[in-house]
């Protein structure tokens, strides 16, 4: 960095535990870019913090180039500052929020509209061009989205981690009357207790240790919550499905003995979907599966698209995510009162919002 280059504060991911707040040269705008100044980011990659760099590469990206010290912040929304040569449909002064995923649009996965499968993907805030934990961020005008004037900023930075859930549901074989168990009342949890309820949902039973999880996971609109550590699950998700079971789990958590439950909690050809991250290898009885003709699915993120379906149910009044936020601190703050605070008292928080430049 030269002396006579501007700068700008950014959180920066260095390694294990390694996060710095610290100078690093203000980005330029180019051709199909635009400049955001950041307003909201949500704290997420607690794994990566506490134990990466894992998604965050060591060597070159494929598609950035870039490799760890890289920015954090991949759930924000903001306002956007300038526009680069051939931006059209953008201007100083939007509210926009930001669709993270990178990919190179060439693979097999991606000519087939699977963008969030890529064979190369990554995530701005995770693998380079920048993160929402900045004074500035210049990004390609694909990953925008209008945010309409009844949908706030802050709210803005909800729908990266709403989007998950949201597809989560949209990809899964859910349909209107059947019964649904969640592992898990954390952020991903209550965004697909969300989107369920969006698309009509009658009957959402939570799995949930934390009792005060267990309360976040009533106000949002769970039927049933229960707790694995006191009551049977399987026995109990059974007796409020007619002795038969759940018709789709959505795993959320990624524990062992979570999942051993919920296969024996789902019915006759029912499915378990996968939403989290395991930290290690888990195992299935694939005999489990076979006698009751169960399905085991994965899901990624999300697809293009996904973002405006969400922006608009919240928008329509069918999504009221407010609740999620429990926090909201500095830019300066990150580590000890977000990432810290997640790691020690995460019971107590849903999603912690980083004030960077602030707005409604």
């Amino acid at each position: 960095m030269s002396s006579s280059e501007e700068t700008m504060k950014a959180v920066r991911f260095h390694g294990q535990h390694d996060l710095r707040y610290e100078d690093i040269p203000v980005p330029q705008v180019h051709k199909g870019q635009v400049k955001i100044r950041p307003a909201w980011v949500g704290i997420c990659d607690l794994h990566e913090y506490m134990g990466g760099p894992n998604l965050c590469p060591t060597t070159p990206h494929p598609i950035t180039g870039e490799t760890v010290p890289l920015t954090f912040g991949h759930e924000f929304s903001g306002i956007i500052e300038e526009v680069g040569e051939d931006v059209s449909d953008y201007k100083p002064g939007d509210r926009v929020c930001v669709q993270p995923i990178i990919y190179d649009n060439t693979c097999g996965a991606c000519l087939e509209g699977l963008h969030n499968c890529c064979w190369s993907n990554g995530f701005v805030g995770l693998s380079g061009w920048g993160g929402g934990l900045a004074e500035h961020i210049v990004v390609p005008t694909s990953t925008l989205y209008h945010l309409p004037d009844n949908v706030p900023l802050k709210i803005g930075a909800l729908v990266e981690p709403l989007s998950v859930g949201w597809h989560a549901v949209k990809v899964s074989p859910f349909k209107k009357g059947d019964s649904v168990l969640i592992l898990g009342g954390g952020p991903i949890g209550i965004a697909v207790l969300l989107a369920l309820k969006a698309k009509g949902a009658e009957k959402i039973i939570v799995s949930e240790v934390s009792r005060k999880r267990q309360e976040f996971a009533k106000n949002f609109g769970a039927d049933y919550v229960i707790s694995p550590a006191q009551e049977d699950l399987v026995k109990r998700v059974r007796e409020l499905c007619d002795g038969q079971g759940v018709h789709v789990v959505y795993d959320c958590a990624g524990v062992q003995v979570a999942l051993d439950q919920a296969i024996q909690a789902t019915r006759a050809r029912g499915t378990i979907v996968n939403i989290a991250i395991w930290e290690k290898p888990c195992t299935i009885m694939p005999n489990d599966l076979t006698f009751k003709e169960r399905k085991y699915m994965g899901v990624a993120t999300f697809q293009i698209g996904d973002f405006q379906e969400v922006i608009n149910a919240i928008s329509a009044g069918s999504m009221k995510p407010h609740d999620m936020i429990t926090k909201m601190i500095r830019i300066d703050e990150v580590e000890e009162e977000g990432f810290k605070a997640l790691i020690n008292d995460k019971d107590n928080n849903v999603k912690i919002l980083v004030e960077v430049h602030g707005g409604d």
